[in-house]
């Protein structure tokens, strides 16, 4: 009896137990998920891009569906008015898009690293990657400093292109109502291992916020930049260019629409290239 009674008093302190298994549980740690990682940018929705939501990803791939380079693709640029909202509609699905990712990386190791300002980062010019872009994102400006092969002496030649003044593709913040020309020069540069010469001007206006739809993606607050790309070479024709670019918070070019070779409209309806990011 007494034996009972102790035993009925011990079961009330959790630290205690009566019988012959003495063991005492484990403290553990209570569950939890993984850390998520912070997220280094978020829209603000505030209609105007700003220097730190256009920071490139380094080695962060971007998806985009692109046309066929034989394939012209509709396009409406100015988009409709639902009540008080423009909206771009981007969404339709092409049989025959492709695959397209695009991954930024830095200057750093690149043979054409000393021609170029510290801090600049790398992407891929065209398709393949045969040919890279370097740019410069400013607190005033998103710049282009040239272009270059991807390679030091690929097959068919090295290219180095440098401007001088650097071309300025954006100017910061982003915002409706910009409008501005800069123009580039190079001198003493080489294209496929062949000098070259001349002069790049780029008009650019920002003249439209709404939204846009993609194939699996929709942007708020959109920016539309168009651009006129002017290409000048010291010996050769000239070549005229029309791109509308649509710009989001932290996602910099979310869709793009390039003119066909001879194009006299910024407003074109066929597009000679078509990309939007998403699969």
């Amino acid at each position: 009896m007494l034996h009972q009674r102790l035993c009925l008093v011990l079961a009330l302190v959790p630290a205690y137990a009566c019988g012959d298994n003495l063991t005492v549980p484990p403290d553990r740690d209570p569950a939890a998920d993984p850390v998520q990682p912070v997220l280094e940018c978020v829209p603000n929705l505030d209609e105007q891009i700003d220097s730190d939501e256009l920071v490139p990803a380094i080695g962060v791939p971007v998806r985009y569906v692109v046309s066929p380079p034989d394939a012209s693709r509709p396009v409406d640029l100015a988009g409709e008015m639902d009540g008080d909202e423009l909206i771009w509609d981007f969404a339709t699905d092409f049989a025959d898009d492709q695959a397209l990712t695009v991954t930024a990386s830095s200057l750093e190791g690149k043979w054409y690293q000393s021609s170029f300002a510290e801090g600049a980062f790398v992407t891929p010019f065209d398709r393949t990657g045969d040919l890279e872009s370097i740019g410069l994102v400013r607190d005033d400006g998103l710049l282009l400093l040239g272009i270059a092969s991807s390679e030091m002496d690929p097959e068919n030649g090295r290219t180095l292109l440098v401007y001088d003044p650097p071309i300025v593709v954006l100017k910061l913040p982003v915002e409706v109502g910009q409008s501005f020309v800069s123009t580039g020069e190079i001198v003493n540069g080489v294209v496929q291992g062949l000098p070259y010469a001349g002069r790049d001007t780029y008009e650019v206006s920002v003249d439209a916020i709404g939204t846009i739809d993609l194939l699996q993606l929709t942007f708020e607050q959109v920016h539309r930049v168009r651009t006129k790309v002017t290409v000048e070479p010291a010996v050769g024709q000239s070549v005229v260019r029309y791109q509308t670019s649509f710009f989001a918070e932290c996602f910099a070019e979310v869709a793009r629409a390039t003119s066909k070779d001879g194009e006299t409209s910024p407003d074109f309806e066929e597009a000679a290239e078509l990309r939007r990011l998403g699969y």
